[in-house]
């Protein structure tokens, strides 16, 4: 495969990509189902040694029974209905109606939510409940994406505008890959609570279009999730689709990803080489060394 591309015509107006980020530049189901199969295990490996120096309420008998039960694929499940739960909540959320929660805030309080409805209620202690919540904060990127990003960096501006808060945003920012590279180094940080709204809501593509100072078609839009795109589409923004594993967010059925490849500007595939293969189809020269971008972005 060629390191260039010749790149499509409306990407010469194209001065910023907005990247969604859970999902598309971070994998998150093998980290946080990790992270609750792990502590599970230390809280099981610990249930019979007495702690009299701790104030907390041990796990009942009927809740470590139910814990030993659970297998890894399990923790895999729980992870997905955190991480839908997440979703429902941030599609239906109204601006200036729904009560206001950041990503931290939601993310605590669903957790609890599953654990009472899993049967694992007083498993974790509160400040354990906390901890585990925060893994969202502790995800690694996907293979691609660090370099990827470099690569878009050293023509466009790059600017996460995500539905994580900042708190989120910055942590993820400074993530790094399995390779100790370079972290992921968005350019710009955009996050929800800048707007009190969620994407889909034409509120945060509108907001950031102000904060970027640009105008729709000077902007594209990059995610794993079709939903996202419709959405920024609708707001006069350039779509760009990078696939992920599990992340199409509505029935794989033929018409509607036929319908959606017609309406999406630029539509990488898995297994085609994610962020680097976008750079690449707009036009970039994908031989190019990381340090050689990072001379570029100064």
């Amino acid at each position: 495969m060629p390191a260039t591309h010749q790149a499509p015509p409306w990407a010469t107006e194209i001065k910023a990509l907005t990247f969604d980020v859970f999902g598309t530049c971070v994998a998150w189901r093998e980290k946080v189902a990790s992270a609750l199969a792990s502590a599970t295990e230390s809280k099981l490996s610990s249930a019979s040694a007495s702690n009299p120096t701790s104030s907390d309420t041990p796990p009942s008998d009927q809740v470590l029974s139910r814990a030993r039960s659970l297998t890894r694929e399990d923790w895999v499940r729980f992870a997905q209905e955190w991480r839908r739960a997440y979703g429902d909540w941030t599609r239906s959320f109204v601006p200036d109606e729904t009560r206001w929660r950041d990503t931290d805030t939601f993310h605590h309080e669903s957790l609890v939510d599953l654990l009472a409805k899993w049967q694992l209620d007083g498993l974790f202690s509160p400040s354990e409940v906390e901890k585990l919540s925060l893994t969202w904060h502790n995800l690694p990127p996907w293979p691609d994406t660090i370099r990827g990003l470099h690569l878009l960096g050293s023509r466009y501006h790059t600017v996460a505008l995500t539905n994580a808060n900042q708190a989120t945003l910055k942590d993820l920012n400074s993530q790094k890959g399995v390779d100790g590279s370079s972290p992921l180094g968005f350019q710009r940080l955009l996050s929800c609570d800048m707007y009190r709204a969620y994407k889909p809501n034409p509120k945060v593509y509108q907001g950031g279009l102000r904060d970027l100072d640009l105008q729709p078609r000077e902007v594209a839009m990059v995610a794993a999730h079709l939903g996202d795109l419709g959405a920024a589409k609708k707001e006069g923004l350039r779509a760009i689709y990078v696939a992920r594993p599990g992340e199409l967010d509505f029935d794989a059925d033929e018409e509607k990803l036929k319908k959606a490849r017609e309406w999406v500007d630029l539509w990488v595939d898995e297994g085609e080489g994610g962020m680097v293969e976008a750079a690449r189809r707009l036009g970039i020269n994908v031989d190019i060394v990381v340090d050689d971008v990072a001379r570029v972005l100064g």
